[in-house]
């Protein structure tokens, strides 16, 4: 099902997630509706507070980027075990709808986090999926890619999210 997108600068977005107790049916059926929304509103990365769910989990589906490698990833209660490099990239994100700003990442991650069937999984990712979990990860830290910018930067874009708002991109 297909659930709606809460965007900025709602409540839920600036608040850390809940960490998941027990992976079951209704976990699992959320998982489902996150991907559906995802793939509706061609993200690549959802957070479950970005639909209203204050639960620390996460989906991610880099396919549709002809220049990433393919995955497709649920992670419940993720960590960032450690982190390396740099790397800039201009991001969007279903939550700002029409806005991208460049932020600074790190260019290799390693994660882990419970799998769909609450198995405990590790893994490394480097590049466009390591952008996307830490993406999704500052969401469940209640963090938004405009924390991430500073001063005359961060002001710009909000300048510019608030007129596209106006523009009727897509009010929330």
């Amino acid at each position: 099902m297909v659930r709606e997108i809460v965007t900025y600068p709602a409540e839920i977005l600036k608040k850390p997630t809940e960490k998941v107790d027990v992976v079951d049916r209704e976990i699992r059926s959320l998982i489902r509706d996150m991907f559906d929304t995802m793939y509706q509103a061609e993200g690549v990365g959802l957070a479950a507070n970005q639909i209203g769910v204050p639960l620390r989990i996460m989906v991610i589906d880099t396919t549709p980027k002809e220049e990433a490698p393919d995955l497709k990833l649920v992670l419940i209660n993720p960590e960032l075990v450690s982190s390396e490099g740099k790397i800039k990239y201009k991001e969007g994100c279903l939550s700002f709808p029409g806005l991208t700003v460049e932020v600074e990442r790190a260019m290799k991650v390693k994660v882990r986090g419970l799998s769909e069937e609450g198995e405990e999984v590790e893994l490394e990712l480097e590049g466009f999926p390591a952008i996307v979990f830490q993406h999704e990860l500052d969401h469940l830290d209640g963090i938004t890619f405009i924390d991430r910018l500073k001063g005359w930067r961060r002001r710009i874009a909000l300048e510019k999210y608030k007129k596209l708002l106006k523009e009727g991109e897509r009010v929330p």
